[in-house]
């Protein structure tokens, strides 16, 4: 997570979020039961449907409410002190309609029938001014009812109910491993969201949701205090869709003559503060790179980002169209090549899928914000890009019938738009373990965790750093190096990519706030991996020279 997103997330909290209004539905309950969750699923249904009643009366032609309840808690601290302990929650409904064939949409966070009447007619109001300068009419695609039904990520502990003891405990005893280890100075924390989501459409479906999500992460810092130079290592966690026993650790795994530990669907924080306690020092010691060609053995906590920024954003559809062109950027991924059957994006060692109910991962959901029903499907088989990630109302545009479930809004005053569902590259079908694939390395570096990027507005041309970084020689770790960066392009990058091990090595990464359109919202998605080699890639010295 990058510093302007930290404060940003962490000073919402100053205050807290307050809600201006009462739900009330036939009789009326307290603020205290909508903060408590006190809301149960028969009330939820009966103010949807005073949504859907007064758009229906006003002109609309298809209308969707949802009414959300969004928890976020940050804990954070620095070595033996707490420095913050945030909480946040925000409860209320979005209507999102069509009318004379274009969109309009309202929210509202006073729940009585008066209010979310109001907000459904102004919602409706502004569809049929928006209509007044549209090219042409939103074609939605179809999309059956599934009446009641409910959707609750699997969780074991709800990270919620964990006291904040507990948490800042477990903190300042990551703080102190990571000292005691080397490091000069850390900071730790825990950030979990609940999002308690209920949906309704005029197609006739009422879905209920609880998602889940925590991020356990650290920055470790290490200070040569004889020439001045420092480093810092980050957690190797990844961000997932579980609860707080993602932090009982049970499965971590120290493979032999490999560097460090691999997470699966645990994640022991104090042993990772430990190495990194002392991989800072080594960083320092670490000889810097050599510029050049190598081949490139990238870790799955290092491959995620890059499988983010040049497979999953380029083959957002509303990238491709040029929605995004004024903020983000737009596609390489253009309509032409997918029309034609055999645009070579990769090597044959590169099956990429899109995936909704990948269990664990951040992307994991029943049903998406429109209220479709979530699924798996390729992006790019055997090397060739053959699909894309869409929303019901772009899913004509490439010949499709249905929504692919790619729908999404981080909060329930903001209306909803096309977002990435999880997306991974798939492990090979050969067996091939980490150390397999090293010992056949002649000239390459290992690299484990993400860091830094670069890449330009069509997702094409990139660069990429990561946390650590071991020289592979004659088939054998040989050492650390620094001042690491690989530069390419997407085609290239993935058409180098020679080899990929087997499900066993496999593993996600993700990221927890990704930003996406104006006003800025944030989602969180997954992506998995095994380790995976890319041959002769450019290899640039980052060091600084004064």
């Amino acid at each position: 997570m990058n510093r302007k997103n930290f404060i940003y997330l962490t000073g919402m909290g100053i205050g807290g979020a307050m809600l201006k209004g009462i739900p009330v539905i036939g009789a009326p309950i307290s603020v205290e039961q909508a903060l408590g969750g006190g809301i149960d699923v028969a009330l939820k249904k009966r103010m949807a449907d005073v949504a859907l009643t007064a758009a229906r009366a006003k002109g609309a032609t298809y209308t969707d409410v949802r009414i959300g309840r969004y928890l976020r808690q940050f804990v954070v601290t620095r070595e033996e002190k707490v420095q913050n302990v945030v909480n946040t929650e925000s409860f209320g409904m979005g209507i999102r309609v069509l009318a004379n064939g274009c969109w309009g949409f309202a929210a509202v966070d006073k729940l009585d029938n008066d209010s979310i009447a109001k907000a459904a007619t102004a919602a409706v109001a502004i569809a049929k001014e928006n209509a007044r300068i549209q090219s042409e009419p939103v074609q939605l695609a179809p999309q059956k009812g599934y009446g009641e039904v409910s959707w609750k990520a699997p969780i074991e502990k709800n990270s919620f109910e964990v006291p904040i003891k507990d948490k800042v405990d477990l903190l300042l005893k990551v703080n102190d491993t990571a000292m005691k280890a080397g490091s000069n100075y850390v900071t730790s924390i825990i950030f979990s969201v609940n999002e308690q989501k209920y949906f309704a459409s005029s197609d006739g479906s009422y879905i209920d949701q609880d998602v889940h999500r925590i991020w356990p992460t650290f920055y470790a810092t290490k200070i040569d205090t004889k020439t001045g130079k420092f480093q810092t290592r980050n957690a190797l966690s990844a961000p997932r869709g579980l609860g707080y026993e993602y932090l009982t650790p049970s499965d971590s795994e120290k493979i032999k003559g490999m560097p460090t530990p691999l997470y699966r669907d645990r994640y022991d924080m104090i042993e990772d503060a430990g190495f990194a306690g002392a991989q800072g020092g080594e960083k320092i010691a670490a000889k810097s790179v050599e510029p050049g060609k190598y081949d490139l053995v990238l870790d799955p906590s290092h491959l995620w980002l890059t499988i983010h920024e040049s497979v999953g954003h380029p083959t957002e559809l509303d990238r491709v169209l040029g929605y995004e062109a004024n903020f983000a950027g737009t596609s390489f991924l253009t309509l032409d090549k997918w029309k034609s059957g055999k645009f070579n994006f990769g090597s044959k060692n590169v099956n990429i899928v899109a995936d909704k109910l990948q269990k664990g991962s951040l992307g994991a959901v029943g049903y998406d914000d429109e209220g479709v029903k979530c699924g798996r499907w390729d992006l790019i088989k055997d090397g060739v890009l053959v699909n894309y990630q869409t929303i019901r109302d772009q899913a004509h545009i490439i010949g499709l019938n249905a929504s692919q479930g790619c729908c999404y809004a981080d909060s329930w005053s903001d209306v909803q738009f096309q977002r990435m569902p999880n997306v991974s590259l798939q492990a090979g079908k050969t067996p091939l373990t980490q150390n397999d694939m090293i010992k056949n390395v002649e000239k390459g570096i290992y690299i484990v965790g993400d860091s830094s990027f670069s890449i330009d507005q069509q997702r094409y041309n990139f660069q990429f750093s990561g946390q650590l970084y071991y020289e592979i020689k004659n088939g054998k770790i040989a050492g650390m190096l620094n001042d690491v960066a690989y530069q390419s392009n997407t085609q290239e990058f993935w058409n180098s990519c020679v080899g990929v091990c087997d499900q066993s090595d496999y593993r996600l990464g993700g990221s927890f706030f990704d930003g996406k359109g104006q006003p800025q919202q944030v989602s969180a998605v997954s992506h998995g991996s095994a380790t995976a080699r890319f041959n002769g890639v450019n290899v640039i010295n980052t060091a600084r020279k004064i």
